[in-house]
């Protein structure tokens, strides 16, 4: 039996067992949550991840879908944080997930402004000097360069005509959801229990740990764990009132990439007036452009709904790119939009205020102890392994046991493997680059599309069912595929699902 199976039969076990007192019990399915789960259960201790939702339902599904080694941190004099970046870029692309993330060239045109591509040049080389600084960093990816007028239209052949240009390489993650998903399917397999559904609803701290109370299947569960850790990113300080955020609302469009030429290099376009903040045009191998990012303050109570672009944010990032474009895109142009909220810690010395612009506020983590109750928040997805290994650190040092050193930086997630392997892997490449040394398997259960034009297959629905936890028809378009991120594809593909569903 297969112990990172999430099925029906695993949920059914898990729930028996939700009584039973844990050494660690995480709230949230996101990356961070299942990155401490799958920590915490390596070194082994026992674990309950209570999710309310789905995995990745939260902020974890909306990033730009990048593994950055952490430029803008240099622009910002971050040094250190830029290192703590390409450091685990390196650990993912060359251990945790090389099937899920793989080199991306990032390219700045020189018809943005000689200056601008001069920046980035200098910005590039510095980068390259910090991959080359950390462990597996040196030859991971290729250095910067200036490219020529030819390479220019070859790579992005809907930017006006111009003298060149200059490329960096970075990481680009297949799907982020993907990640959190085989995070948690590995956590399963070392031990952890994994449950979808669960709403943590109260947590009573006490000196030998915490009676959590947890929602799930119609019921209230009470559990006693040794240490909670909060990983709920923006919604986390409902559960910890000593967490102070300042949201923030990233959002992309989505774009035909035929639209663009098709390009297969990352326009890369700086705000006016900006040094260190760019909209990139995002090539996905799913026949789209993902068009971002903004970073706009959210002020208020945080809403359980997902977060909406505004008109103003898809109007600046269409300008922005249209600065470079021979033919600009218009608003009919947008066949989908999505935003996410990043939870941006707000410093100590902070107001009450929102204070400046959320672009300016340090993307590093907080990891805020209150006796028995652990909170982690902010950070990126990039560094979700490091801030793991801390919090888990912390919750070793109050219960007194668990293994002192993570394992986590050389322990590969489910379907990874070197380079070599993958490449002799018997199954379409596109699913390799999804499910690694799994694709065979996805593939012998249907290769038919989910929707006409589209990439995703019935194989990859009902592998999403019998291996990955999905229990609902938004778990499948809008999750363990990302069908549901064009409207109009996901109403097509929605009867396949719900016959998949009940297929179950």
């Amino acid at each position: 039996m297969d112990a990172t199976l999430l099925d029906d039969a695993r949920r059914s076990r898990d729930l028996e067992r939700l009584g039973s007192r844990v050494d660690v019990l995480v709230v949230g399915g996101g990356v961070t949550g299942a990155g401490v789960a799958l920590d915490a259960a390596s070194r082994g201790l026992s674990v309950l991840l209570c999710e309310r939702d789905d995995l990745a339902s939260g902020t974890s599904r909306w990033s730009s879908k990048l593994v950055h080694g952490g430029l803008r941190y240099l622009a910002h004099g971050e040094v250190g944080l830029a290192r703590e970046s390409a450091r685990e870029r390196a650990v993912l692309m060359g251990t945790t997930a090389p099937h899920l993330v793989s080199p991306l060239a990032f390219l700045v045109p020189d018809v943005a402004g000689r200056d601008v591509s001069a920046v980035a040049g200098l910005g590039g080389v510095l980068g390259d000097a910090v991959r080359s600084s950390v462990a597996g960093g040196r030859g991971s990816l290729p250095r910067s360069r200036r490219v020529s007028r030819a390479e220019v239209a070859a790579w992005t052949p809907a930017v006006r005509p111009g003298r060149g240009g200059v490329a960096f390489w970075d990481g680009r993650l297949v799907d982020d959801a993907r990640l959190v998903v085989a995070l948690a399917r590995t956590a399963a397999g070392r031990g952890a229990s994994v449950l979808t559904g669960a709403r943590v609803v109260g947590v009573d701290p006490g000196r030998a740990g915490s009676v959590v109370t947890v929602e799930v299947e119609g019921g209230r569960v009470a559990v006693e764990a040794g240490v909670v850790v909060v990983a709920a990113g923006v919604w986390s300080a409902a559960l910890d009132d000593g967490v102070r955020l300042m949201p923030s609302r990233g959002s992309h469009l989505v774009l035909r990439a035929d639209r663009l030429g098709s390009p297969t290099a990352a326009l890369t376009v700086p705000l006016p007036g900006s040094r260190s903040r760019y909209v990139f045009a995002l090539p996905q191998a799913t026949g789209y452009v993902h068009l971002g990012i903004t970073d706009e303050p959210v002020e208020g109570p945080v809403p359980d709904a997902d977060p909406v672009p505004s008109a103003a944010e898809v109007a600046q990032l269409l300008a922005t790119v249209n600065r470079v474009l021979a033919d600009p895109l218009t608003p009919a142009d947008v066949v989908g939009a999505h935003a996410g909220l990043r939870p941006l810690v707000l410093p100590a010395s902070a107001g009450t205020g929102p204070g400046d612009a959320t672009a300016d506020l340090s993307r590093r983590h907080l990891l805020h102890r209150s006796g028995g109750v652990l909170t982690v928040v902010g950070g990126k997805l990039t560094t979700y392994r490091a801030m793991a290994e801390e919090t888990v650190d912390a919750v070793v040092e109050r219960l007194g046991r668990g293994a002192r050193r993570s394992p986590t930086a050389g322990l590969p997630l489910v379907g990874a493997a070197p380079r070599r392997a993958l490449d002799r892997v018997d199954a379409p490449s596109r699913l390799v680059g999804r499910y690694g040394t799994e694709a065979p398997a996805v593939h012998a259960l249907g290769g038919d599309p989910v929707a006409p034009g589209r990439v995703e297959t019935v194989g990859e629905l009902r592998f999403a069912v019998r291996a990955e936890g999905a229990r609902s028809v938004a778990d499948l378009l809008d999750r363990r595929t990302r069908v549901g991120l064009v409207p109009a594809d996901r109403a097509a593909a929605r009867d396949v699902a719900e016959r998949v569903l009940a297929e179950a």
